[in-house]
């Protein structure tokens, strides 16, 4: 090597493996010298990645999709040899939206289907008055977040394009836009909703693990180029990536793991709120109610970090219902195509699973086959897409 590898990273804890595997030498261990780059928004670190500033980022895994099929930007073929997060997202709400929707709720607070009803009739009462649209914070066109909260309300026939307004922010600023009142509610990934609900400006409304049990969120990214002419470094960093995730998952190294990551030039929030995230136990009020989830965020248990190119499909269908491209047998392979699962097997040597990880667990629409997308789509009243 001639120089550090340069790796884009954005402050949220789904970033947990990548910045332990560096910072406890876990890459350097691999022959590795690594340069981790924080940054602020994923346009800065999808743009930065692509034209080869950096060599591997941590990234949004509807972002690596969208670069290969060349929506919103150039073309650029990414693979995504690990998976860095599942699930970790979660939707928060301005107190005024949280009392609004409470007075609405009919059921569970936390079924999802059940607030999305309590949000429609909210929207229909704020269009009958005459008030402005729900402004929804999410973090990019081609994000877990934007599907996300799409997939939520328009299981209610809330339309997220005609009903509602959702907005672009970068992770960080989630919290002064909802404070300055600029957003009503986002979706975003940890810690920015502990940290509106610890200074008093936020419920969180939903983990995202009750709207879909298990989703890919983040991956470790690289440009197909750099991976077919490095393949010595793609597998040390996802061996580094493997090992990290499994420290980070055992309980007694949480402390430290959050300690790693709270550092000013790593995510810099509490480590406290970090430790949070990590169990699994957030304070969804500030009235100090908590809730504790063992799905809130998988970092390597239950097979996370091993890349499933159906998950990808179902990023893709999400991007397909809402008009951001046509639904075609080229799109649906190139999508599946980023998804890496091979890389990571060789990397450490192992062979496939004998059973195919757990289902999506959609609160709503039929169980998600990648081999009828067009059926999926069908199955849902709202959307973009054209048969």
């Amino acid at each position: 090597m001639t120089g550090p590898l340069r790796i884009g990273f954005i402050p949220l804890v789904d970033a947990a493996a990548l910045i332990v595997a560096v910072d406890k030498g876990l890459t350097a261990a691999e022959g590795l010298d690594v340069e981790l780059v924080r940054e602020v928004s994923w346009s800065n670190v999808r743009d930065k990645l692509n034209i080869g500033l950096f060599d591997a980022a941590h990234l949004l895994a509807p972002v690596a999709i969208a670069s290969s099929l060349g929506l919103g930007h150039v073309k650029v073929p990414i693979a995504a040899p690990f998976n860095l997060g599942i699930n970790g997202n979660a939707i928060t709400v301005s107190p005024a939206l949280h009392a609004a929707l409470m007075e609405e709720i009919d059921g569970d607070r936390f079924d999802p289907l059940v607030t999305a009803k309590a949000l429609a009739r909210v929207v229909a009462r704020r269009r009958k008055l005459g008030a402005d649209p729900l402004t929804f914070g999410m973090t990019f066109p081609f994000s877990t977040h934007n599907y996300q909260l799409r997939f939520w309300m328009a299981a209610a026939g809330v339309d997220p394009d005609e009903d509602v307004r959702l907005v672009v922010l970068p992770p960080p600023y989630m919290v002064d836009s909802l404070a300055n009142g600029h957003v009503d509610a986002f979706c975003v990934g940890a810690p920015w909703n502990s940290i509106a609900v610890d200074l008093g400006i936020g419920h969180i409304l939903h983990f995202v693990s009750d709207i879909l049990v298990r989703a890919a969120e983040k991956v470790l990214a690289v440009r197909q180029t750099w991976a077919d002419k490095n393949p010595d470094m793609v597998a040390g960093l996802v061996r580094a990536a493997v090992k990290a995730a499994a420290f980070i998952e055992h309980p007694e190294n949480r402390i430290e793991a959050a300690r790693i990551l709270a550092q000013p030039e790593r995510i810099g929030v509490d480590a406290e709120v970090i430790q949070r995230t990590l169990t699994g136990r957030l304070k969804i009020s500030p009235d100090g109610t908590f809730r504790e989830s063992g799905r809130y965020l998988l970092v390597g248990r239950e097979g996370a970090g091993r890349p499933d190119p159906v998950q990808a499909a179902w990023l893709y269908a999400q991007m397909v219902r809402w008009g951001q491209t046509p639904l075609t047998p080229d799109g649906v392979k190139t999508a599946m195509a980023v998804f890496r699962p091979d890389l990571y097997d060789a990397a450490l040597g192992s062979r496939p699973p004998s059973e195919a990880p757990a289902a999506f667990g959609a609160f709503a629409g039929p169980v998600f086959d990648p081999d009828n997308i067009r059926g999926h789509l069908e199955a849902f009243e709202v959307g973009r897409w054209k048969a």
